[in-house]
């Protein structure tokens, strides 16, 4: 192409560019075909494989004496002693900062009663993906993982992290293609493909949207909007698919390493700027995502602190400290309203902050922490010998 662009207007005219143009773009629709069937058969391949290991694996424990499977799903010491190595290796790449706090709340359930709930608060210095991703280690082991956390989707204690993403429902740019990305490096054996799941919400969105101009358009029928909200109108029309600052979807997964809901909440470049207040869209949208995992047994949550996976020059030290109180105290409040939608069960919440973020920054927000939260006291039991 390249050369042909050279010679444009001199041996060559537009036709010919646009020739090749086509043939470029009929090989790579070829290739991207074939890539796909293939991709398709392999999957197919594997979760009939997947499955047959499954049952033998339960044949084996319920035979223990008529192993066939209990060398594999052994972990050797050797194995483990490489595992505990390349972990290691990783973390002195680049040092993983942790703080861990059990907090108490007491929330109003009626007038005159109130009830004490316990909680596990976690601030982390890391990216968000290494949640999803496996590590690469022994094969068997992540193998035996793998089915862990596939057991655990039928347990009352599920895992979701909440990712930011723009107002479009895909996973072509920025995180969401990471993930994506992330979600592909496996097969997921119980749930649909990544992009068969976006289809979905892409489906259940235009839905959504066509309610809400059909009720727009009656309001405006009636004499209740003027002029400006047509071109508003218009404008929404033309955005069928994009969703809205403060809503999220959601998707589903067994094939990451420690999640099973992802839930993408759209934020636009306002939570850049550092005047926001807790009815800001974003805010709004993490006390729907806590209220979902109350209802749907997601007992571990984990949210960007700053409402951000990314430090810019606009971040400095007072934004990060503003944001991060606002975040604290509405996740706190939000916490407290928990009580009255499921009871009061435990739950960890883990907050986390970008990996470029300054230690001295990192321990900064740790100590705002167990100023706006009530920190559970420690007892030092000693013996009386």
């Amino acid at each position: 192409m390249e050369k042909v662009m050279q010679e444009l207007g001199k041996s060559l005219t537009d036709q010919d560019v646009n020739s090749l143009a086509a043939q470029h773009f009929e090989s790579q629709q070829d290739l991207e075909n074939k890539w796909s069937n293939e991709l398709k058969q392999s999957t197919a391949i594997q979760k009939q494989e997947y499955q047959e290991w499954v049952i033998k694996l339960h044949q084996d424990l319920k035979n223990p004496n008529n192993s066939s499977l209990s060398e594999e799903i052994k972990v050797q010491p050797n194995q483990f002693r490489e595992s505990v190595e390349a972990v290691g290796r990783i973390y002195e790449e680049q040092r993983k900062l942790e703080e861990s706090f059990t907090i108490h709340l007491d929330c109003c359930l009626l007038p005159g009663a109130q009830l004490k709930t316990m909680h596990n608060l976690r601030l982390l210095r890391a990216d968000m993906l290494d949640f999803c991703k496996h590590k690469r280690n022994h094969r068997s082991g992540v193998k035996l993982h793998r089915l862990q956390t596939a057991l655990s989707l039928y347990s009352t204690s599920l895992c979701g992290l909440v990712l930011l993403v723009d107002n479009r429902i895909n996973s072509y740019s920025g995180i969401k293609r990471d993930f994506a990305t992330v979600c592909q490096e496996c097969t997921d054996f119980h749930f649909p493909r990544i992009e068969e799941q976006l289809e979905v919400v892409q489906q259940v969105a235009l839905y959504a949207r066509t309610q809400r101009r059909s009720k727009l358009k009656e309001a405006h029928d009636s004499g209740n909007q003027n002029g400006g909200s047509d071109d508003k109108n218009k404008n929404t029309e033309r955005n069928y698919l994009n969703i809205l600052p403060g809503e999220f979807y959601i998707t589903r997964h067994s094939n990451l390493s420690e999640i099973h809901v992802a839930f993408h909440l759209c934020v636009d470049d306002n939570v850049k700027s550092g005047n926001i207040t807790a009815r800001d869209p974003a805010i709004m949208g993490l006390r729907n995502i806590l209220k979902v995992c109350c209802t749907h047994d997601i007992t571990t949550i984990s949210i960007p602190l700053l409402l951000v996976h990314d430090m810019s020059e606009e971040m400095t030290i007072p934004w990060c400290l503003r944001r991060a109180e606002l975040v604290f105290k509405c996740v706190k409040g939000f916490m407290m309203e928990m009580a009255s939608w499921d009871g009061g069960i435990s739950r960890t919440v883990q907050f986390l902050v970008p990996q470029s973020i300054s230690e001295e920054m990192f321990y900064q927000l740790s100590n705002m922490l167990p100023q706006i939260f009530r920190v559970s006291s420690t007892l030092t039991l000693t013996s009386k010998h």
